[in-house]
């Protein structure tokens, strides 16, 4: 047991430590805040780390309602996802028509993230930016805008774990955003950010290194959150009804501002 948790804490902080490396080596990221002033009608497209522990964007919603609460009726907020899936499983032009998901306008903002693991593989990754070019351009037809959720880093017990695996995952979101004009929300860089600060945190579950804990998926809502709308999240009241910890929630919520700000150069 011992030499088990001590494996895991060396794969933590191996990966912790590669945020340096990952920021001062992947590109900067050419659009540094949202296009959208405070935008309402947001549809998150994506998989499992999606719909994981109550869905994401049911949090970066309440987190957005507790900054303003004077705003609760205007947001429209809706989640596509399908387990494990690449942006191509996705049928954007379905979702993105007004009226399809109960919506009757345009989605202002429509959050999108392929399968975790392809930056691994050139295939992949040539997939993956191909279907953002097209889904950014329907997208734009259709008055909104688009932005790329950077998700995290396997750690062990998945086989996909590596030491680069942070790298090439930034790399590839950032380069396919600029490409695109899309917002890139650092939230991989978060989680290896917390890492370093707290080796002892657990933002993955244990069973497969891959998919997030509560704390994981609070602490890519923050840092959805301060990217999406240009404004720190610390000090937000949002908690998730008392199930994230006050010590937990401050950390996670000053983590996500320092990523934003340093990753957008704020």
């Amino acid at each position: 047991m011992k030499i088990r948790i001590m494996s895991l804490l060396q794969t933590l902080l191996l990966s912790a430590l590669l945020v340096n490396g990952v920021a001062a080596n992947a590109a900067s990221p050419v659009v540094k805040q949202s296009q959208v002033d405070t935008p309402k009608r947001v549809l998150f497209v994506g998989n499992s780390y999606l719909y994981y522990n109550d869905s994401l964007h049911n949090h970066v919603r309440r987190l957005a309602l507790a900054a303003d609460p004077t705003t609760a009726r205007a947001f429209e907020y809706k989640s596509a996802t399908i387990g494990g899936a690449p942006l191509n499983h996705h049928n954007m032009d379905h979702l993105t028509k007004p009226g399809n998901l109960g919506i009757k306008e345009p989605f202002e903002l429509v959050i999108m993230h392929g399968n975790s693991t392809d930056a691994l593989a050139d295939a992949r990754r040539a997939a993956f930016r191909d279907k953002a070019v097209e889904f950014s351009k329907l997208i734009a037809e259709r008055g909104g805008k688009v932005a790329l959720f950077m998700t995290p880093a396997h750690i062990r017990p998945s086989k996909a774990a590596a030491p680069d695996m942070m790298a090439k995952t930034a790399d590839m979101y950032v380069s396919v955003g600029n490409e695109i004009n899309a917002l890139v929300i650092p939230s991989g860089m978060a989680f290896e950010e917390a890492y370093r600060q707290r080796p002892d945190i657990k933002l993955h579950q244990d069973y497969d290194g891959s998919h997030p804990t509560m704390l994981g998926t609070y602490l890519a809502a923050c840092t959805v959150y301060a990217s999406v709308y240009n404004k720190p999240c610390s000090g937000n009241s949002y908690d998730y009804y008392g199930k994230v910890g006050k010590e937990d929630a401050a950390f996670l919520q000053k983590v996500a501002d320092e990523t934003v700000k340093k990753f957008y150069g704020r």
